[in-house]
Formats: structure tokens, sequence, C-alpha cells
């Protein structure tokens, strides 16, 4: 009787566990994705061509753990063509800690912009930024830029 009492429990532990994990990129949330100035204060999703501004979103750890990671900031113009592509390494962000990096990007032509915004896990070869070997953190996010 005493064997069924610890199959049952470890039964248990292995059915409920996976219920209580995190997704993949569920591990890292990315909300209020915004324009800022120099200074981080939110300004207009119209901007002036010429016009430097910074690319923000509150990232936020959702996991009981450290995380590396890397945020990336891709800007399409209307047609779908990548104006931009950049990325910060941005160290490891706490358990429950939220943190707002910003990407700076200026608008070399009027149109209609869409910034898009990733968090991924940080790159096994560093030096060469292998993306292959990057894990999604969170889900994408996007920001409409009007120049």
């Amino acid at each position: 009787m005493r064997h069924a009492g610890i199959v049952l429990t470890l039964l248990a532990f292995i059915i409920f566990t996976p219920l209580f994990a995190l997704a993949e990129s569920d591990r890292v949330e990315i909300t209020n994705p915004r324009l800022v100035n120099a200074f981080g204060t939110k300004i207009s999703e119209q901007i002036n061509v010429n016009q430097n501004v910074q690319i923000s979103a509150d990232i936020k750890n959702n996991q009981e753990k450290s995380q590396k990671f890397v945020y990336i900031v891709q800007v399409k113009n209307q047609n779908g063509v990548i104006v931009s592509l950049g990325w910060i390494s941005g160290g490891s962000l706490e358990p429950g800690q939220i943190f707002s990096p910003a990407m700076s990007w200026t608008p070399l032509a009027s149109d209609e912009y869409t910034a898009e915004i990733f968090v991924w896990d940080v790159p096994q070869d560093r030096d060469r930024m292998v993306w292959e070997s990057s894990e999604v953190l969170a889900k994408h996010t996007t920001l409409q830029i009007i120049s």
C-alpha cells in the first residue's frame, strides 16, 4: 500500500507540473511599445524626417530565474522593406524585473513605418551573433510610426 501512495504522488507531480511551466515565448513579456526622446520622455508616433528617436518598450522577466536577453528592433517601410535592424545585448533581467531598453532610429524618408520589437535569448556565440542558436523569449510586438 505504501508504494501506491508514492506512485500516485509521483504521477500527480508529472501530470500537473507542466501546467505551470512557461511557454518559450512567455518567459519575457513586451508591453508599452513607444517612441521616446533622448531623455526617455514619450513622444508622438508622428515624427519628422531626420528626427532622431528612440524605440522603446517595457520588458518583464516572468521567470523565477535570471534571464540574459537581446532586445531587437526591426523597422520596415510601408512596402515591407527592412530599413533598419539593430539590437542591444542587455545583460540579465532578474526574476520579475521590468526594464525599458531603447534603440535609436532616424527616418530618412517620409513614409509609414512599422517597428517590430523582439526579445531573444543571448546567442551562444556572442561575438558572431549566431541567431540560429537563439531562442524567442517573448511574443513580438509592433509600433506604427509616421514620418
